[in-house]
């Protein structure tokens, strides 16, 4: 067991690691270490037995979250329509797929010729012309493909944590809503609340897009890798569905006066919530009318989400 706990100790001493690790599965990827490791020495021990549990229950709780997260959609849909909430959703969805076709657009155009000044510069180009291989022609295809996916995942990143500080004040009132409907009671208007729900909001996006940027770096550098690199956009759409669905979430932290740290922990524990909440809100992107829909969409359903874990809990 020592030679385990220094794997695992090493694993948690590099941040970058430590964070991805905390990011995707609560520490599943560190109970999957403690499993191999144990699998080794020693088959039929009881620790092996019990750590191969511990690993299923957390995947298992992770995926039964994801669930909860993408039936939140639906159900968000339902409460949308029989509460006539469609004035709060299209106007910022408008606004909001306005904003990202155009955006999204130019920078696509802009990712282009970056690409090709980046592979004229280091002679990458004019190297592979001369060589004349139609294999490295495809890697050479298929890498620039892989760097300008992960150079949209990352710009579309950076337009979508600008547009939740825009509209904060809509989000967070969309949330008290449902939650009032669901819960009925009052949250009598106030400005200072509201206030107060605009600049946390904005707090958190800013923060976890700083902590997003820096695992998109990550994953900027490993995608120039032939081979390792073509996981990468699959690597930066799980973390874009995490933070983003953190957002959301955070809105209903606030709400019922969690400060941050605790908003941080709770999800921490929930991150299925978030990953599920967050997967949705982008195959929404896919197509125009999902554009207009996604952002409110998301936070009806993150609300939902969190009271049906609640409940669930309470029970």
């Amino acid at each position: 067991m020592g030679g385990i706990n220094i794997i695992v100790h090493k694993l948690r001493r590099l941040r970058i690691i430590r964070g991805l690790l905390n990011l995707y599965c609560n520490d599943c990827l560190v109970e999957v270490v403690k499993v191999l490791c144990i699998l080794v020495t020693d088959v039929n021990s009881y620790n092996t037995k019990s750590y191969l549990a511990a690993t299923q229950n957390l995947f298992t709780t992770l995926l039964k979250e994801i669930i909860i997260a993408l039936q939140a959609y639906y159900r968000a849909h339902l409460f949308i329509k029989q509460h006539k909430l469609w004035f709060w959703i299209l106007i910022p969805g408008l606004i909001y797929t306005l904003l990202f076709l155009v955006s999204m657009h130019y920078f696509g155009q802009t990712c282009n010729q970056y690409i090709e000044w980046l592979s004229l510069k280091t002679g990458l180009k004019n190297w592979l012309d001369k060589i004349d291989s139609g294999f490295l022609g495809f890697l050479f295809t298929l890498g620039s493909l892989i760097l300008w996916l992960v150079m949209m995942l990352s710009y579309f990143s950076l337009f979508k944590y600008i547009f939740l500080i825009i509209g904060s004040p809509i989000f967070a009132f969309l949330s008290e809503k449902t939650e009032a409907i669901l819960e009925e009671k009052e949250y009598p208007f106030s400005i200072l609340l509201l206030t107060q729900d605009i600049f946390r909001g904005s707090r958190v996006a800013i923060r976890n897009s700083l902590w997003q940027s820096v695992y998109m770096l990550c994953i900027l550098i490993v995608s120039i890798i032939p081979a390792i690199g073509w996981l990468t956009p699959v690597m930066a759409v799980l973390v874009e569905c995490y933070y983003f669905g953190f957002s959301m979430l955070d809105y209903n932290m606030k709400r019922n006066e969690k400060t941050t740290s605790e908003s941080l922990a709770f999800i921490g524990q929930h991150k299925g919530l978030a990953i599920g909440n967050g997967i949705i809100f982008y195959l929404l992107n896919l197509t125009i009318v999902g554009c207009i829909i996604a952002p409110a969409y998301a936070v009806v359903a993150a609300t939902l989400s969190i009271i049906a874990v609640k409940k669930e809990n309470s029970n």
